[in-house]
């Protein structure tokens, strides 16, 4: 007969080693949940996902549940260490795996790559073929940059070429409407700001502008397939670019999201004008606030370069005078070496998030490639 306070207290001290006091797929902390088909150890979200695999994964709460004795054991002899050598034995170095904070189609999709397509293991490693062969193109639906409407387009990504082409039309006589350079193309997922569960942001630098194009597919594996294969053609370019660098070292370039993003009222370089409301995008990693007119346009209006406290770049908090028009009261002085910005939020909560995360940015030190950006802005004025 199982004794339920002892398999209780067997597996709240299996939850407090190492390896197991992470999620299993999400690294969330503390997790509560355990797949005692698996014997891994996983949170609240990623259980949902389990839930839903019922011929590979079952979830028991290892606080609630009753657990006999036969399932403590299998738990005891197997856990997350475990599980990783066995079902993540062969992930490429391109591919993303999700965090904590991510989109649900992120981490389901990691979830079934794993357990249910089993493909990074020897027995499954064929299925990786769909996004790392080199060539990938299909149909996502794409935000037209006028009438706002979501339209199929086929895209093309070529690692031969190292370019993301889109055409407006099937016929092979006809080229493409764009072909975007992997050198500066970014993709992220953005749900929430396209409206879809499936919504990715795929941002690259033309003409010294960064623009943006938005997209969703109907399928999760097939959106989270297009953003791997994004992700292994621009890994593919790093390498080619920086031979010398690790893999470690090339990966935090190969795809990023923004450090913050949000609307702000912005005011003119007197601090006399009307203040304007406009989106904001901090990108940490290329060291530029970027400012659009709303969240979803193709172009950015502006963009002011990020640089060091050395080199007389600081924020704080402040109480603006001699504005007009601004409706929001939490403000926000960043001061350049060129000349002072002045933001207004509309809580006091977004006025300290972004002065927390203009000072993450202030504190990095200057990269060479950081030089030639601040140039290139200080060219564009």
């Amino acid at each position: 007969m199982a004794n339920h306070d002892r398999n209780k207290k067997i597996l709240l001290d299996l939850v407090k080693q190492p390896d197991n006091s992470h999620c299993a797929d999400c690294g969330a902390p503390d997790p509560d949940w355990a797949c005692y088909k698996l014997g891994i150890f996983v949170c609240l979200t990623c259980s949902g996902t389990h839930r839903n695999l019922p011929s590979i994964s079952r979830i028991k709460s290892i606080r609630l549940d009753f657990w006999d004795n036969e399932l403590v054991e299998f738990m005891r002899a197997n856990g997350n260490a475990s599980a990783r050598a066995h079902y993540e034995m062969a992930v490429p170095p391109f591919y993303y795996r999700p965090e904590q904070q991510d989109c649900a189609v992120l981490r389901e999709q990691w979830i079934r790559a794993k357990y249910e397509r089993q493909e990074f293991t020897r027995e499954g490693m064929h299925h990786q073929q769909a996004y790392s062969s080199g060539l990938y193109e299909g149909t996502l639906w794409k935000k037209g940059r006028d009438n706002g409407k979501f339209l199929k387009r086929r895209f093309v990504l070529s690692e031969r070429d190292f370019t993301l082409s889109y055409f407006t039309s099937d016929a092979q006589s006809k080229g493409p409407k764009a072909v975007i350079a992997i050198k500066s193309l970014n993709a992220t997922f953005q749900t929430v700001k396209i409206g879809h569960q499936h919504g990715l942001q795929l941002s690259y630098v033309w003409e010294d502008h960064t623009r943006n194009l938005f997209v969703y597919h109907d399928k999760g594996q097939e959106i989270v397939n297009w953003f791997n294969a994004i992700r292994a053609t621009r890994f593919a370019y790093l390498k080619t670019a920086f031979p010398t660098a690790s893999d470690s070292e090339l990966a935090p370039w190969i795809t990023r999201s923004y450090l913050k993003e949000g609307y702000m009222e912005k005011t003119g370089p007197l601090q006399r004008e009307s203040f304007k409301k406009r989106w904001f995008v901090l990108d940490a990693q290329d060291r530029k606030l970027l400012y659009f007119k709303t969240q979803l346009d193709a172009v950015e209006l502006g963009a002011v370069f990020i640089g060091t406290e050395v080199q007389g770049y600081s924020v704080r908090e402040s109480e603006p005078t001699s504005t007009r028009r601004n409706k929001w009261k939490y403000g926000i002085t960043m001061e350049t070496p060129e000349r002072r910005f002045v933001f207004m939020c509309e809580q006091e909560r977004e006025q300290k998030e972004w002065v927390t995360a203009f000072r993450r940015v202030f504190s990095r030190p200057m990269l060479p490639q950081d030089f030639t950006t601040q140039a290139n802005l200080r060219r564009r004025r």
